[in-house]
Parts: C-alpha cells; sequence; structure tokens
C-alpha cells in the first residue's frame, strides 16, 4: 500500500474544534469528521467556518491517501506517520473506509506531501 498511495494535498485549511450546542447546527453541517469522547464531541471543520464562528486553533492541511486502504491492513499508518515524524512534522491520521488522511501542520504541507511522495517512491 506504501508504494501505490498517491499522497494529494488538499487546497482547503481545517480545523480541529469541540462541537457546543450553539455552534453545532453550523458545524455539523459542514464537518468532515467527528469523534465522539468521553468529554464531547470533537469535529474536523473547514477553517474559515471556524474563524467565522469565533473558534481559535491551528490550522491543517489534509493529504489524502489514494490507495483504497484496507481497515484491516497492517502498516500504512505506522509508514506515514513514521517518514512525517523522522522530518520533525506532526501528523493526525484519520482512516475512512477508502482513504487514510493524514492532518499535518498547514505550513509544512508542502514539505510533509514530499516527504510522502519520497516514502512511496522507495517503497517501489
Amino acid at each position: 500500500m506504501v508504494a501505490a498511495m498517491a499522497p494529494r494535498l488538499d487546497s482547503r485549511r481545517w480545523r480541529f474544534v469541540l462541537v457546543q450546542p450553539d455552534t453545532a447546527p453550523q458545524l455539523l453541517g459542514a464537518v468532515i469528521g467527528t469523534f465522539r469522547e468521553d468529554e464531547g464531541v470533537s469535529a474536523i471543520v473547514p477553517a474559515e467556518l471556524a474563524d467565522e464562528l469565533g473558534i481559535e486553533g491551528p490550522d491543517f492541511a489534509r493529504i489524502t491517501l489514494m490507495v483504497h486502504s484496507d481497515l484491516e491492513g497492517v502498516g500504512l499508518t505506522a509508514a506515514v506517520a513514521g517518514a512525517l515524524a523522522e522530518a520533525g512534522i506532526a501528523c493526525n491520521m484519520v482512516a475512512a473506509f477508502h482513504h487514510d488522511h493524514a492532518f499535518l501542520p498547514a505550513l509544512r504541507a508542502e514539505e510533509a506531501l514530499d516527504v510522502l511522495r519520497a516514502l512511496a517512491a522507495s517503497a517501489v
């Protein structure tokens, strides 16, 4: 899977936020992902929307691994997170049904894309 991952950078910026009752309709209408924790519901939403709602936080870029990833597959997340860690780039991985997605600091998006392309090339 690593050799075929074909990383693609999303042009949008994303923010991880905590969903509150007063912002839930707007946030959940634009959400790309959610997760319920004991402390509340976290959501990944467009950074522009978070700004409009006055929700501060760091912006993240999303790199989608275009290989159809197997939810029971072994090693893809570790390889991606490891390569980014070696480059000193924080990474939050989200696995979905068809693809895995790496959310990383927006200012390092192009660098991260280069790291993942090199990782894929080295796995051939």
